[in-house]
């Protein structure tokens, strides 16, 4: 099935908040372990593209208390949502929020131990632009780590997953969700995107809808 890109960036209040509202606890955790399991003990700051409402840096902070975390999201109400969030969790020390597009980050070249994503890339219209902003930003031998979503082989099967997953959610979270998967790259297209940007990271099935991409920056 060929790519749909999505319609626009999520800036509409109204689906920012159904997303925040939304349950992907499970996912999340699933991707803060991994981060816990892989990351180098001696990280310290770590840089989170397309944080969205904050739930994943949230638990990231709790669970490694060690680390020193930016988290950045391109839509001014999803910043909004995550300022909120991390202020109610009493981890503003750790956790900074910032509002900002990618490529083209106000942050210093190489000035991260590891950058993070999840759910984030299938959003770009060019995918180099994330793979790019990462080796501008991350120290050399840095630790990357990517979950996104997966395209599968036809509109119906999106429908079934969006059905398993987000049945009880909003119509508003469920047409996001559905546009998400078709806008999702294959794991062919995510190699090729990583041969491009000459980042030799491992990319693999992870549960019923997400690919991981992990590994070091040169």
């Amino acid at each position: 099935m060929q790519r749909i890109p999505e319609p626009e960036l999520m800036t509409d209040d109204a689906q920012c908040q159904a997303y925040a509202s939304a349950d992907f606890g499970v996912s999340n955790q699933a991707f803060v372990e991994i981060v816990r399991e892989l990351i180098p003990a001696n990280a310290t700051n770590v840089l989170d593209l397309g944080c969205g409402p904050g739930d994943v840096m949230i638990r990231l902070a709790r669970a490694c208390p060690s680390l020193k975390i930016t988290a950045v999201d391109g839509s001014p109400a999803m910043i909004q949502l995550a300022l909120a969030a991390i202020e109610e969790s009493g981890l503003s020390v750790t956790v900074t929020a910032l509002q900002g597009y990618v490529p083209g980050l106000p942050l210093s070249v190489g000035q991260f131990d590891a950058v993070l994503s999840k759910d984030f890339l299938h959003h770009l219209p060019d995918p180099m632009a994330l793979w790019y902003e990462v080796r501008r930003l991350i120290k050399p031998g840095g630790f990357i780590c990517v979950m996104d979503l997966r395209r599968r082989d036809s509109p119906e099967t999106a429908r079934d997953i969006v059905q398993a997953v987000a049945a009880n959610e909003a119509d508003v979270l469920k047409t996001d969700f559905y546009n998400s998967l078709l806008a999702a790259f294959t794991p062919e297209e995510i190699r090729e995107q990583l041969r491009a940007a000459a980042l030799h990271l491992d990319a693999t099935l992870s549960g019923d809808r997400h690919m991981l991409i992990e590994g070091y920056a040169p």
